[in-house]
């Protein structure tokens, strides 16, 4: 099957393309399973890589590393602009705009890689023995939004990351969230009027290094979380409460143990926040007042998940809340020529979430695709660092709140804790330090 090149993509505003705005020479049609005689036959089909994310364009970069022909189409619901996705909780407070966060737009970068871009596109379906995609335009205010087409692939690689997880609590016309540039653009963009008060609901690593980035920007912030410290689902709690401490003592309000039922728009255009204190919540929570939170704005930072609908129609082995199961060695799935990376995947029941691995899952994946031989991926968690000033976190291992956590040193300055397992091995470290004194 032919289809044009990046950006003509589902951006024609060509009349003559009005009934087949993905471009290609035979669309499908609007249903699940096109029949056999409606597929177009893929002369060269190629490699095919899903999400423009970091793992899309890792796979990409290691790929034109070895081979610089091979056909490779990237697929990406947005632009596939590329830019440093952890940036994004620091960026507030440096002044920067979405844009000077974008190293090169997707059409450039495509261009440079010699890759076939499908920007604003989104992927239907999966059919595993076809081998084929089906495909629609991602621009919701396209005429024909229903007409599908189709293409086919030799390797498939799913980097569509993962998406926030919006309790029902927290109405997503309402509330905002830090895990993609253009809905950060967007807030930034808010945000430049002046000061105002932020609400962040979720006090993981995200949230936390949000609320300092925005207080350092000039904002009042209040940090939610249903523990009574921040970093409280992966670490011990003498650990976490240093970071609490750290926290509150640059001026951000912090709720700890608090659980947020509702949020509503009022008359003035402010969002009021409700909450109640956790029912088991140790802190000094049911201490404290309850009354409505008035807000500018409210950001979730209440974690991820997978979107089931392509592991599920490709029939691959998936969990929502870590994501698509691969083989450790060959970051293959269980269907057949079918790759994953990324925020999206799974190794032995951990999600793999961290930016520091991607280079090397990238190499295997490029390497196994070629045929190349290559020793496998070795799965190590890399070490993980708070991005905040106010206090230096790192941890390295898998850690995790429970578990049997020893002190190692315990100073006004510095605090080391180690996880021991069943066999008394280190299984994970953190190292928590007051930032240094900034003489006058």
């Amino acid at each position: 099957m032919s289809i044009e090149n990046a950006d003509t993509l589902a951006n024609s505003t060509n009349p003559a393309n009005a009934k087949n705005p993905l471009h290609t020479e035979n669309p499908a049609p609007a249903k699940n399973h096109a029949s056999a005689e409606n597929h177009a036959s893929a002369e060269n089909k190629g490699i095919v890589v899903v999400g423009a994310g970091l793992a899309g364009w890792h796979v990409i970069d290691a790929i034109r590393a070895k081979d610089k022909d091979i056909a490779i189409t990237l697929i990406t619901a947005d632009n596939g602009d590329r830019y440093h996705k952890p940036m994004l909780t620091m960026a507030i407070s440096q002044n920067k705009r979405a844009a000077d966060l974008v190293r090169a737009t997707g059409a450039d970068a495509a261009k440079a890689a010699n890759v076939n871009l499908l920007a604003n596109t989104q992927v239907t379906d999966v059919d595993a023995t076809t081998q084929q995609l089906q495909l629609v335009s991602a621009l919701r205010s396209d005429p024909v939004y229903t007409n599908y087409a189709t293409i086919s692939y030799d390797k498939l690689v799913l980097a569509m990351g993962a998406q926030p997880i919006f309790p029902k609590s927290l109405p997503e016309d309402l509330v905002w969230h830090v895990n993609h540039i253009e809905r950060f653009g967007q807030l930034q963009e808010k945000l430049a009027a002046g000061s105002q008060h932020v609400a962040i609901v979720g006090a993981g690593m995200v949230g936390t290094e949000i609320a300092e980035d925005l207080l350092k920007a000039g904002h009042e912030v209040t940090l939610i979380d249903l523990n009574d410290a921040p970093l409280s689902q992966m670490l011990p709690a003498k650990a976490a409460a240093r970071i609490a401490a750290a926290v509150q003592s640059q001026g951000i309000h912090f709720l700890g143990g608090y659980q947020v039922s509702g949020v509503t728009r009022q008359e003035d255009g402010k969002l009021q926040v409700r909450y109640a204190p956790v029912a088991d919540s140790a802190g000094s929570a049911a201490a404290q007042s309850s009354e409505p939170l008035v807000v500018d704005h409210v950001i979730a930072s209440t974690g991820l998940t997978v979107d089931a609908r392509l592991p599920t129609a490709a029939g691959v082995e998936f969990d929502r809340r870590t994501g698509i199961v691969v083989d450790a060695t060959t970051l293959r799935t269980q269907a057949s020529n079918i790759y994953a990376i990324g925020d999206c995947m799974s190794i032995n029941g951990v999600a793999c979430r961290y930016v520091a691995p991607l280079r090397a899952q990238a190499a295997t994946i490029a390497d196994d695709i070629l045929g190349m031989a290559h020793d496998g991926y070795d799965h190590k968690p890399p070490m993980i660092r708070l991005k905040n000033k106010a206090i230096s976190v790192m941890a390295t291992g898998v850690p995790q709140a429970t578990g049997n956590w020893q002190v190692k040193t315990d100073t006004d300055d510095e605090l080391i804790m180690e996880l021991l397992d069943d066999n008394n091995d280190v299984s994970a470290t953190v190292t928590i330090k007051a930032p240094p004194m900034v003489k006058s």
